[in-house]
């Protein structure tokens, strides 16, 4: 009995130890080592127990059944071992060697030599889980191996970009305060150019080992991390600092490493970078963020041309990044050919289809729509507009073409094109290829430009507008009243529509000289011959206003929002039966 308590206090220790105190067992840890213990209890019982059963003729000790239990036991063994490594291989190696005595004891109590190959069984099962458990630490040394590779820079030996993306996350999961410094090298592709790559990998290394060497110092106190994000882009987390000047006193080190020139074989090479900085969590609040704010700030500093520039991320540089996300996605949307258009319907004031204009539309990479606003200016200033005009018109003037020759109806397409898509020298030629392709007539045809266009060359737009009227184009006069187009120049343009722009619109009905300005222009336009519409139309009461002061057409959500292609098809076909 004492002899049992001991191995007990045993067993109970090891399980203490092993299981609970050092690693926190998982649930099915827990039973299994509750199931292997009750068993392991039950074994004395079984062994010394008086009792048998009966089983066709045969009387069976219930002592018989030990050796059941011996084998549920190396099983159990086996399984620990497999799946919960040191801790399993700890409880079953310690119950197996405690399971020994008792089958020897059953052996001699019952005079059966037999039952012995069960202390046989039980010792290869210990050789076995010790066979596991070694091949299982050569595959934790494996994949330790292999893990430490998938988050090292092989070159350096700096942690890499998974490495650092996996501490800001863990700092942000934390909610501590941090710094992520990102840092490029100036002009190192020059060194591999004129150098060789060899030289290059030394600069990278010697740069990498002199800023490790200041991550590790313990004087520093500050805990900072230096990865190497592939290239010559490194990111340095700055995890300890109280204010402003030591993290300013921290960067500094980094960026002194660098005032000096490296000597690699023989060469003295001076190499200099660009940083921008940006804080969690008072500037950025994610892990996108962060690394994308400091890299804004880091390419903005870059911009200055200035050898080791550093840079805070700001606010402004924030509409700087939208303006290159948008510039991207239009980049991507024609390279793609995913730039696609609506149709929106414009009608005399007795609501009798005159036509309909094209407007771009592009999607982001998310599938929402990018507003107008945002990406036609920007298509504008980057020189992609004409290239975006060229599009809508083919795939516009494809379907109208059709859709004139279907319906019998005779309507208006309008499209857009800039200025400069106008001046091009083989615009015309471009024009009449889309034509011909598309069997759309010229007459129904209207190009729509701004006024600016009376100022920029006169010559040259006059000429240019001449030949479209002479092939029976039409010409409309864009967000008229918006410019500073010189009367003289427009009693002479040969226009064929007027449009006034929406901000005029909307405050006519609330503003009296709004309205009067809206009528001075639609009185222009017809003492000079050309049609008057309205764009951005909201409301019935705008459209009596406009009907009013004797407006000749509207365009707007009140009476046609921009249509896709088969809604635009109904709208024809129930224009051409009234």
């Amino acid at each position: 009995m004492n002899n049992n308590n001991s191995e007990k206090r045993i067993l109970e220790k090891t399980l203490e130890n092993l299981s609970f105190a050092k690693n926190p067992p998982k649930l099915g840890l827990v039973l299994l080592a509750m199931l292997y213990l009750a068993s392991y209890f039950a074994m004395p019982f079984l062994v010394n127990s008086p009792f048998a059963v009966d089983y066709n003729g045969t009387t069976i000790g219930i002592d018989s059944f030990a050796g059941v239990l011996s084998s549920i036991f190396n099983v159990f063994a086996i399984f620990l071992t497999l799946y919960y490594g040191d801790v399993g291989f700890s409880i079953s190696v310690v119950v197996l060697i405690l399971n020994i005595p008792m089958i020897i004891s059953n052996v001699m109590r019952n005079h059966n030599l037999g039952n012995i190959s069960g202390v046989f069984t039980t010792l290869v099962t210990i050789l076995t889980l010790i066979v596991i458990y070694v091949n299982n630490k050569r595959i934790e040394k494996y994949q330790d191996k292999l893990m430490k590779q998938a988050v090292t820079d092989i070159l350096t030996g700096l942690p890499n970009r998974f490495a650092c993306a996996e501490l800001v996350e863990d700092l942000i999961k934390k909610n501590q305060p941090f710094a992520v410094l990102s840092i490029n090298l100036n002009g190192f592709s020059d060194i591999n150019d004129t150098m060789g790559f060899d030289i290059g990998n030394e600069v990278l290394m010697e740069i990498s080992s002199k800023w490790k060497l200041i991550a590790d110092m313990e004087v520093s106190g500050t805990l900072d991390f230096i990865a190497r994000l592939g290239g010559d882009e490194f990111a340095l987390v700055i995890r300890k600092y109280k204010n402003e000047k030591e993290l300013m006193n921290t960067i500094n080190m980094y960026r002194d490493v660098l005032g000096y020139k490296l000597l690699i074989h023989d060469y003295e090479i001076q190499v200099s970078a660009s940083y921008g900085f940006v804080e969690f969590p008072s500037e950025a609040k994610d892990v996108d963020s962060i690394f994308s704010f400091s890299n804004r700030a880091m390419l903005k500093a870059k911009e200055s041309k200035e050898e080791n520039n550093l840079l805070r991320f700001n606010e402004e540089m924030l509409i700087d990044r939208h303006i290159t996300e948008l510039e991207n996605e239009i980049k991507a949307a024609l390279q793609n050919n995913t730039i696609y258009y609506s149709l929106q319907p414009q009608f005399d004031m007795n609501h009798k289809l005159r036509g309909f204009e094209a407007l771009a539309r592009i999607k982001d990479k998310r599938g929402n729509n990018i507003s107008p606003g945002e990406f036609i200016p920007i298509a504008e200033k980057k020189g992609f507009i004409d290239k975006v005009d060229l599009v809508v018109f083919k795939k516009a003037a494809k379907f109208v073409g059709k859709l004139i020759q279907e319906s019998g109806c005779d309507f208006t397409l309008s499209i857009n094109i800039s200025v400069k898509h106008l001046m091009k020298k083989h615009f015309l030629d471009e024009l009449k290829d889309i034509l011909d392709v598309s069997d759309l007539p010229p007459h129904n045809l209207e190009i729509e430009i701004t006024e600016s266009i009376m100022i920029e060359s006169v010559e040259k737009a006059f000429k240019c507008i001449g030949d479209l009227k002479a092939m029976g184009i039409q010409i409309a006069i864009d967000d008229f009243g918006t410019g500073y187009s010189s009367l003289s120049y427009l009693f002479n343009f040969p226009a064929t529509l007027l449009k006034v722009d929406k901000s005029f619109i909307d405050k006519m009905d609330d503003n009296a000289s709004s309205r009067k300005y809206v009528e001075t222009i639609i009185s222009l336009g017809h003492i000079m011959g050309i049609d008057v519409l309205a764009e951005g139309v909201e409301t019935e009461d705008q459209i009596e206003t406009l009907r009013a002061i004797g407006c000749d057409y509207i365009q707007g959500y009140v009476w046609g929002k921009p249509l896709k292609d088969k809604e635009a098809r109904e709208v024809v076909l129930e224009a051409s039966n009234a």
